[in-house]
């Protein structure tokens, strides 16, 4: 699965706190997203661009935020 990798360009976000814990994204030449926490790089779940795009979309309209206590 390493060829798979060859040509990736990780990235992470600017809002990281740079303490090596933050998920980290690539976009694949085959077209599929991988995505891994930069404290274990080893474990990787791909996606389609399509459930990116949905994703971000559901982020930018605050679908995900953790619930208040």
């Amino acid at each position: 699965m390493s060829e798979i990798f060859e040509d990736a360009a990780w990235r992470k976000s600017s809002r990281s706190n740079g303490q090596g814990a933050c998920v980290e994204v690539a976009f694949l030449s085959d077209g599929r997203i991988a995505m891994r926490e930069s404290d274990e790089p080893g474990s990787v779940v791909f996606t389609s661009a399509m459930k990116w795009d949905a994703f971000l979309a559901g982020v930018r309209n605050n679908e995900f935020d953790r619930p208040s206590s």
